[in-house]
């Protein structure tokens, strides 16, 4: 059975970092795409960052280039998403996926709260 779980939200001020990790069992990390997103409260999902499995490929949402960084480590089967100069506006809760490709995503994490205060 897949299992992500997502670490290290917590609030923060505006230009403060943050580091969340997405921690998978039942599956390494390296054998399937894993994304990050954010939902704000009211608001649609939205896509941040993910890494491809094999290759390691990286891809970001345009409003975060530059500040976030996804990443993995592969011994200890995590993921991890780097947040830099947080804004205000990116308030949310952070879910990990795992999927078999960048458009199909089957394995949910439960969210994290990351609260940017200004």
């Amino acid at each position: 059975q897949v299992q992500l779980a997502e670490s290290g939200g917590g609030l923060v001020q505006a230009g403060d970092s943050l580091r969340l990790s997405c921690a998978v069992s039942g599956r390494t990390v390296t054998s399937f795409v894993i994304g990050w997103f954010r939902q704000a409260s009211g608001k649609e999902r939205e896509f941040v960052a993910r890494i491809t499995g094999s290759g390691g490929s990286t891809y970001y949402a345009d409003s975060v280039k530059g500040r976030f960084t996804i990443s993995r480590d592969s011994g200890k089967n995590t993921v991890y998403l780097q947040m830099n100069s947080l804004k205000p506006e990116e308030t949310a809760v952070y879910y990990c996926a795992g999927g078999r490709n960048s458009v199909r995503y089957d394995y949910w994490g439960q969210g994290t709260q990351v609260t940017v205060s200004s």
